[in-house]
């Protein structure tokens, strides 16, 4: 006989709810709508935004049937996960119907693009930042769709640091690089669910080689993200349609260039006007006529 499907922890929480206590029940709504969060801040963000006392997270999970907030907050982030053999086909639908069907649904998949980004946290942003500022060396690895996030971000960074930024495999085989790693620079990972073995790889060289590591994922919970010095969390499963979204991604790559740009003061702007004056001698771009 089959074993019965084994049931989602929303499922859990939703089909308690009217048994629980009234102050339960408010933390258990909360949870259920903002189960994305619930998988990536604090217990801590999540009370204030709550409006309730932290200890009522661990109050709700163990009144649910799991041992603490870990627990259940780990059951919400493997819920989230696609199947691994079909991580993208399996978020498709169908296709919608009517006139307007197709608007629709880029309107819905823009506004969910614009909800995300209010989610991402400006503070550890800033801190990765100052991290990136000081290192001696900053490497940069994305893998797969991640590769032109990483890509950007090494291009951005390398218009005023040109020395002392490298993307990972990009002169070469992977591992060569990940021998290169050395205690004060910095090590910086991009990926989403499903996660890249490279981008564990690259994460553990890093541990292993003392560096700073910055992982830039969709889960706190990621593999590549575990033991991080700093973690930047985008939101890549909501946003409707057959691929995960990396608007998220993006801005935090572009908005670290920015501040370890600002960081870099007078020295980053000189660099800065150096590359630009090479661009300009070099035609790189078309003139424009006044």
């Amino acid at each position: 006989m089959a074993e019965p499907a084994k049931s989602s922890p929303l499922s859990d929480l939703r089909i308690a709810l009217p048994s629980l206590p009234l102050r339960l029940q408010e933390v258990g709504r909360f949870v259920a709508a903002n189960d994305y969060d619930a998988t990536t801040r604090s217990m801590r963000d999540l009370a204030a935004e709550a409006g309730a006392d932290p200890a009522a997270f661990t109050r709700l999970a163990k009144a649910i049937g799991y041992s603490g907030w870990d627990e259940l907050r780990a059951a919400l982030t493997e819920a989230r996960r696609p199947s691994q053999t079909s991580p993208f086909s399996a978020r498709a639908k169908s296709r919608r119907h009517g006139p307007d069907a197709d608007v629709a649904l880029i309107t819905d998949k823009l506004e969910a693009e614009a909800a995300g980004l209010p989610r991402i946290s400006a503070h550890a942003i800033a801190e990765a930042a100052r991290a990136l500022h000081d290192a001696k060396r900053i490497w940069i690895s994305g893998y797969r769709s991640c590769r032109s996030v990483a890509e950007l971000l090494n291009y951005e960074l390398r218009l005023f640091r040109a020395e002392q930024v490298q993307l990972v495999g990009a002169s070469g085989p992977d591992d060569l690089d990940l021998g290169a790693f050395r205690p004060g620079e910095a090590v910086i990972v991009f990926g989403f669910s499903p996660y890249t073995h490279a981008s564990v790889r690259v994460a553990q060289a890093a541990h292993h080689a003392g560096a700073t590591l910055v992982a830039i994922a969709d889960s706190a919970a990621a593999p590549m993200a575990e033991g991080a010095d700093h973690v930047l969390l985008f939101e890549a499963a909501s946003s409707p349609g057959f691929f995960p979204s990396l608007t998220g991604a993006l801005a935090i790559a572009q908005s670290l260039a920015a501040v370890t740009f600002s960081l870099g003061g007078t020295t980053a702007k000189k660099r800065l006007q150096n590359t630009e004056a090479r661009l300009a001698a070099t035609s790189t771009y078309v003139s424009e006529k006044g």
